[in-house]
């Protein structure tokens, strides 16, 4: 981790061309998942937003393009990333807060802090049964380094009583984060996203509230990619995700979610 911004970096349009994301040209490069992260977050104008592991800010700034006058907050390990974050808000017009530290040893300038909503993309990989990443920056956003019970756990401690925690997860750990999960908060929803009709779900969006008594909802799953697979359709999105990938609405299915 040097501290300052990496020597190359890509500029990169996210939502249509609504944000201009700059993030490493080697290392973790945001994809759909921090995209629809945002997306699934019912933030209205004027909450507060903490942003765990940022990284270089997509989810925090799609979510605050999309909802006017957020206070957006973020909390990342990565100095050169952390840089890339204050920039990206910066040059698209978002004030974000980006502080730099462990989420394990919560540094002060967010410990005596609760927001509305906490957010995060968490790890993805457990590395006791996966190979990691040769880039330092990648292996540092999927590797989990800090378990998963501790992001559950810090995410809940931020969170104000009835705001909401939004995460989202690798399919196969879902046994693990329900479990968590409800030791801390109430009023799950859970919303599978699936590569195509027909596929299981790779990815889950997970909702819950601190205090929430209602009943845990699983909604139908949301469909990402139209069609069957072909080479070269990766980005052949179906109506509905396109409408949130590139125009930067909310997803719009039924519920509360």
């Amino acid at each position: 981790m040097t501290g300052g911004e990496p020597d190359e970096v890509t500029a990169d349009d996210f939502l249509g061309g609504k944000l201009r994301i700059y993030q490493p040209r080697r290392g973790y490069r945001a994809g759909i998942d921090p995209v629809m992260l945002a997306a699934g977050v019912p933030a209205k104008p004027g909450q507060s937003v903490l942003d765990l592991g940022c990284g270089v800010g997509v989810a925090a700034l799609c979510l605050g393009r999309r909802v006017p006058k957020l206070r957006l907050t973020g909390l990342e390990l990565q100095g050169d990333y952390a840089a890339l974050a204050r920039r990206n808000g910066a040059e698209n017009g978002l004030a974000f807060e980006v502080v730099e530290g462990d989420l394990s040893d919560m540094p002060r300038a967010l410990r005596e802090r609760q927001f509305d909503h906490v957010i995060a993309n968490p790890p993805y990989f457990d590395r006791a049964a996966s190979t990691p990443a040769t880039e330092p920056g990648r292996e540092a956003a999927l590797g989990e380094r800090t378990p998963l019970a501790e992001w559950v756990k810090q995410a809940a401690r931020r969170c104000m009583p009835g705001g909401h925690v939004s995460l989202i997860h690798r399919a196969e750990r879902l046994p693990e984060l329900l479990t968590e999960v409800a030791r801390h908060l109430g009023s799950i929803e859970l919303l599978p996203l699936v590569p195509r009709e027909g596929r299981e779900a790779r990815l889950v969006l997970l909702r819950a509230r601190k205090g929430g008594r209602a009943e845990f909802r699983l909604h139908d799953g949301w469909i990402l990619h139209a069609g069957v697979a072909h080479p070269g359709d990766r980005e052949n999105y179906t109506a509905a995700t396109a409408s949130v990938l590139r125009q930067g609405k909310a997803l719009p299915f039924s519920g509360s979610f």
